[in-house]
């Protein structure tokens, strides 16, 4: 088949995929900001594949794609799913989790987190965390605050500038607060 006409039935029947796609994604894997580019990885392996022949039934190839990426991602960064906890606990190896300073200087980073939120004007703040804590795109943060992905866009930069002002350096204007 040609480029182009992999290019139309990519449009054609993948792409209205996305929302099931994206669905799988959110699902399995647990790191938001990573979402974004899982999806443009398995659209580049569907796009590869097709090139060598279009596949019969494209929903179950891309979400098989996407399972495999996901496979793959976890095998090449050696994190272990919450599921597997259960027979590690059963083979009594030694833990790497933190001891008890490390678990008191992370509760007090986090104390000092949720201080300079606190510190943010509204807008800035819902912004910082839709998009940083509950890992949403730029487009879902929009629709929920019902401004354009430019105003969010702005909002989170105004945000993160203000937390590295707090966290790091000298207050900015926008977070002092007498």
């Amino acid at each position: 088949m040609t480029a182009s006409g992999v290019k139309a039935w990519f449009v054609r029947e993948v792409l209205p995929l996305e929302p099931i796609l994206m669905h799988f994604l959110r699902q399995n894997w647990r790191n938001r900001a990573d979402l974004e580019d899982l999806r443009q990885e398995v659209y580049a392996r569907v796009l590869e594949a097709a090139e060598h022949g279009l596949p019969d039934k494209p929903k179950p190839f891309v979400l098989v794609t996407a399972r495999n990426l996901l496979i793959n991602r976890v095998l090449r960064e050696r994190i272990v799913p919450f599921d597997a906890k259960a027979d590690l606990d059963d083979l009594e190896v030694a833990s790497d989790a933190p001891g008890p300073d490390r678990a008191a200087i992370a509760r007090d980073e986090l104390r000092k987190l949720n201080a300079a939120l606190d510190r943010l004007p509204p807008r800035a703040r819902e912004a910082v965390v839709l998009r940083r804590i509950e890992g949403l795109s730029r487009r879902e943060i929009a629709e929920r605050m019902g401004v354009t992905e430019n105003t969010v866009a702005d909002h989170i930069r105004t945000g993160m500038n203000a937390l590295a002002d707090v966290l790091f350096g000298e207050p900015s204007e926008l977070t002092r607060r007498s």
